[in-house]
């Protein structure tokens, strides 16, 4: 898999893994926080995606905005099954990480514009 950094640069969907990853990157902004009306993706809780587009699999590092957060225990798996339906994607594993703790500085200006913070 080619490892694609811990994503400061959300904004760049053709980064490594071309269109492949930028299909997953598009998945990914389909899946919302429960409590936040934005995507996991603009709002900065995926820390780190690898993809293949050669074999489909695809690694997801996230985070959620707190580790008390109701849906800690089935949010992965709306994720992974969010990615699954990408074309190409063969294996997606979502592992769920706490450090570096979220804060409202990993959203990306469209998060911060559609929640009145620009």
């Amino acid at each position: 898999m080619k490892p694609t950094d811990d994503l400061p640069e959300r904004d760049d969907a053709q980064g490594s893994g071309g269109e492949f990853r930028a299909r997953v990157i598009d998945a990914l902004r389909t899946v919302y926080d429960p409590e936040i009306p934005v995507n996991i993706y603009d709002l900065g809780l995926v820390y780190g995606l690898d993809v293949d587009d050669e074999t489909g699999q695809v690694a997801i590092r996230m985070t959620l905005t707190a580790p008390g957060c109701p849906v800690a225990q089935t949010f992965p798996s709306i994720v992974e099954d969010s990615v699954l339906d990408v074309a190409g994607a063969s294996a997606v594993r979502v592992e769920l990480v706490w450090d570096p703790p979220w804060t409202r500085a990993r959203m990306s200006d469209a998060a911060r514009l559609e929640l009145g913070m620009l």
